[in-house]
Order: structure tokens, then C-alpha cells, then sequence
């Protein structure tokens, strides 16, 4: 009993300082109730309906104990819990809970009524399409988890929740489907999302630090994306969805260097101009990391292998120029980088033409001054185009941080260090495994039957098996990536 009379200091106690605690008093049958909430975290609407309403409707000449009548549970239509720890109860409030406290009571009625303000579902922003749906996630994981829901209807969709950040207390889900996924990816998410411990979690590159396998290598290995759709295409394929509430977008694993070049448009298309598009797509992404660097490699150690009036051209525009080819790339390079993220910060409404402008007016008034020639401003600026092509903003920005080394290579040793450099790159792909996955899958290891969805998309009902190296044994058609 005295436990009972304490109950509520000591969650007032938990609750010091928090002024935006309401305790409400009601009196029901000749007892002191107080209904304890956050108003701007939980439904008023329902508390109203569902919990003061009932409360204050027994009537005072009800013969039945109000306490006998809680343990009935006939008082209440929204679901309940009881709890007896402050903490407990105090921490549950803070989460979108309303707590009904009975005086002399040994425990609290807590009812689950969150309801935080976001936004509408809107298009996405950064993996914007012609053709197919146009909905993107939202900061809040119910209702991200309900945009899946709808497109895969079926009791094989399953949600794990965890719970990670000690202070923050940031809901996660991992989403798969019963028997495409790999149970050995699963143990692994598990077990590794059961290790983080860190004071708050309020992005996904928090959680893809935390994991082993993102550590020493500059390329992503989660996709990230803010599609519904594509995270459900994913989840048939046997692949996992991680989703982190507060964030509009989700991680998918595994996943390899080729399914991080793919865009979700490309299954919304014919064949034909889907598999033309993934080759430009794979072919601009290695112009973005290589073209620099083999420019200023030829130019200064093998100018014999250009043509001989392309090179007089080339010499004839850097006649006047001060700087070495390697320092005259470094320049432009590092002005288009911030160009690129000034444009990012500065507001949208002037940020794109600003930049585009920017980099108009100082890319020819660099060469009207002598310092710059123009075969270089056109190689970083089809180099600069190349790096938006690329789908996977982390994979792009993975090739704009290796272009620079590249860049150093070719300007010091010539197209054998940029050679070198590159089967080095490519020998670090071949070593990365992302739960189970090979990074460079299905290239290396070969396995030619995956090739149909790799640097070509075949006709949808020729994909009749999912990735061998992503789905589980239990193979169904597929009819849709």
C-alpha cells in the first residue's frame, strides 16, 4: 500500500522539469484519478474518446468498486497495459503514452496514443522517374511500413523491431519475406544491430558505421533509397529492408556494385531502352572516375597515342597556360566539388541555377585568363555530368573520392600508374563481401545465369529465378524485379 500511495510522486519525480507533462486530475466514484501525458506527442482525440470519456462516464451511484471495475477491463475500448515501474511508466509517457493513475492503486494504466506531426507522402526527391509510381517514404516508420504493406500483401512479410540509441530510443525494422531470404543474413543483421550501442541514433549512416562490413572501403555496401517500390522489389528478390524511424529512407542488403547502378525506372521501360540506359549508365560511371586522370596521364607521359591534329589542338590551347596538366586538373576538379556542394547548400530556388551559372562564367573566364585550357574544362565538365548519372548518391560520391588519387597516379607516373591503380580498385570490389554477397556479383564469381539483369535488363519473363547469390534455396517466378 505504500508502494501504491508513492507510485505517482515517483513518477512526478522521473518527469522533474519536463513542463510539458500534463497531470490531469478526475474524480470517478469518490477517487482521485490523474491521467498523465505529453500533449504535443499523443491523439487527443482519442484520449478524449476512448479514456476521459469512459472514465467520466461511470456513474456515481455505480454499486461496483471502481478499482474492480478497471481489473474487469469493461471501462476502456482502446488497448491497455499496467506497469508499477516509475521508470518504466515515465519512459513509456515520454514515448506517446497516457498513464491513468488511480490513487492507492499499485500500478498505472498505460494506453499507446502517439501520434507526431509529419509531412504527406510526397515524391521523391533525390530518385525521381518518368515512368512508374512516385511515392517516396516519410520521417515516420508507420507510415512507411504501411506504403509496403499495401504493395505486398501477404502473411510471409515479416517485421522484427528493435529498439537502438539509449537516449533516443529509435524504433528500427528489419522487413523480409519467410522463406526468399537467407536466414544467414538475418542471424548477421541481428546479431550486429543487437550489439550498436550508442547514445542516439538519427540517420542510417549511423547504423551502416556500426556494421563490420562498411568499415575500410570508401563504396557503400547498403543501398539506400526512398522508393516503396523498389525496397518491395528488393524484398522479392530475398534481399532485406532495414527501415529507421525519423528517416525518409531505407537500407537494403545485400547488395552488389551492379544492383547499386540500377534504377528502379529501368523495369518500368522496354527492355530495349532499359538495357540501353544501364550501359550508358555503367559506362559514364567509369568516366567519372577515370577520364581526368587518363587525360592528364596521356597528355604528359604518351602524347603519341592521340591523334596527331587532336594533339596539336590540345598543345595549341595549352600553349599560354602556367600550371602542369596534373595542377591545371587539380583546379578544376576541386571548383567543381564546390561548386557541386554549394549548390546543395545554398536554397533550392536559387541553388541549381547558381551553380550551373557559376560554373558557366567561371569556366570561361578561367580560360580567357590563361589559366585553364579548354579541352580541360570540357573533360571535367564531361567528367562532372558522368558523376549524376550514376543512381547510388554514395556510389557516386565513392568514384569522386578515388578520382583524385587516380588524378595524382596519372600525373606522376603515367598511364602505367593509372593502370595499376585501377586493378587495384578493382581487386578491392572482388574482396568486399556484404553479408554473404560478393561485392561484385555476378561477375566475380561468374555465375552467367544472374547476367540477364546485369549490364542488360532480359525480357521480364525470362527472369524466371531470383539471384542465386541473394534468395534463399526456395525459388518461385519472378515476374517483377
Amino acid at each position: 500500500m505504500d508502494h501504491a500511495n508513492h507510485l505517482l510522486q515517483d513518477i512526478q519525480q522521473k518527469l522533474t522539469n519536463c513542463d510539458d507533462v500534463t497531470y490531469l486530475p478526475i474524480h470517478v466514484q469518490g477517487h482521485e484519478c490523474t491521467v498523465i501525458y505529453i500533449q504535443s506527442i499523443i491523439n487527443l482525440q482519442m484520449l478524449q474518446e476512448q479514456i476521459a470519456t469512459p472514465l467520466l462516464s461511470l456513474s456515481l451511484s455505480n454499486p461496483k468498486n471502481l478499482r474492480k471495475t478497471l481489473d474487469e477491463g469493461a471501462i476502456f475500448t482502446a488497448p491497455y497495459t499496467q506497469n508499477s515501474d516509475p521508470e518504466n511508466i515515465a519512459n513509456c509517457i515520454v514515448k506517446g503514452s497516457a498513464a491513468v493513475y488511480v490513487a492507492g492503486y499499485s500500478h498505472v494504466i498505460l494506453f499507446d496514443i502517439p501520434m507526431y506531426h509529419t509531412r504527406a507522402v510526397e515524391e521523391s526527391q533525390n530518385e525521381q522517374v518518368v515512368i512508374g509510381p512516385r511515392e517516396a517514404f516519410i520521417e515516420d516508420i508507420e507510415v512507411n511500413l504501411s506504403l509496403i504493406r499495401h504493395k505486398i500483401k501477404h502473411p510471409d512479410l515479416k517485421v522484427v523491431h528493435y529498439t537502438i540509441g539509449s537516449y533516443t530510443q529509435t524504433t528500427v525494422y528489419v522487413l523480409y519475406i519467410e522463406g526468399l531470404c537467407k536466414q544467414e543474413v538475418l542471424d548477421e543483421l541481428d546479431e550486429q544491430l543487437k550489439k550498436i550501442d550508442i547514445d542516439g541514433i538519427f540517420g542510417m549512416g549511423y547504423i551502416s558505421e556500426q556494421f563490420k562490413a562498411s568499415r575500410l572501403t570508401p563504396f557503400p555496401q547498403f543501398q539506400y533509397t526512398e522508393r516503396p517500390d523498389s525496397v518491395a522489389s528488393s524484398l522479392l528478390e530475398g534481399r532485406v529492408s532495414i527501415m529507421l524511424d525519423g528517416t525518409p529512407s531505407t537500407l537494403i542488403v545485400p547488395v552488389s556494385i551492379f544492383s547499386l547502378l540500377q534504377s528502379s525506372e529501368d523495369y518500368y521501360q522496354s527492355f530495349y531502352s532499359a538495357s540501353w540506359m544501364r550501359i550508358i549508365r555503367v559506362m559514364f560511371a567509369l568516366v567519372s572516375l577515370m577520364l581526368p586522370s587518363l587525360y592528364v596521364a596521356i597528355t604528359t607521359f604518351q602524347p603519341e597515342i592521340i591523334p596527331t591534329d587532336l594533339l596539336i589542338t590540345i598543345a595549341a590551347a595549352r600553349e599560354n597556360i602556367p600550371f602542369s596538366a596534373l595542377t591545371e586538373a587539380f583546379i578544376m576538379e576541386l571548383t567543381f566539388e564546390a561548386l557541386r556542394e554549394a549548390g546543395t547548400r545554398i536554397p533550392k530556388p536559387v541553388g541549381q541555377t547558381i551553380s550551373i551559372i557559376g560554373a558557366i562564367v567561371i569556366g570561361q573566364a578561367a580560360v580567357e585568363a590563361g589559366i585553364v585550357s579548354t579541352p580541360m574544362v570540357i573533360v571535367v565538365s564531361i567528367t562532372g555530368i558522368a558523376a549524376y548519372i550514376v543512381p547510388h548518391y554514395e556510389l557516386g560520391l565513392a568514384f569522386r573520392l578515388l578520382r583524385f588519387p587516380l588524378l595524382i597516379l596519372g600525373g606522376t607516373t603515367g598511364l602505367l600508374g593509372v593502370l595499376a591503380a585501377t586493378f587495384i580498385v578493382y581487386g578491392h570490389l572482388t574482396s568486399l563481401n556484404t553479408f554473404g554477397t560478393p561485392y561484385m556479383y555476378p561477375l566475380s564469381p561468374l555465375v552467367f545465369s544472374d547476367w540477364k539483369d546485369m549490364l542488360v535488363r532480359v525480357p521480364s519473363y525470362w527472369m524466371t529465378k531470383r539471384p542465386a547469390n541473394f534468395a534463399s534455396k526456395n525459388k518461385r517466378r519472378q515476374t517483377h524485379k
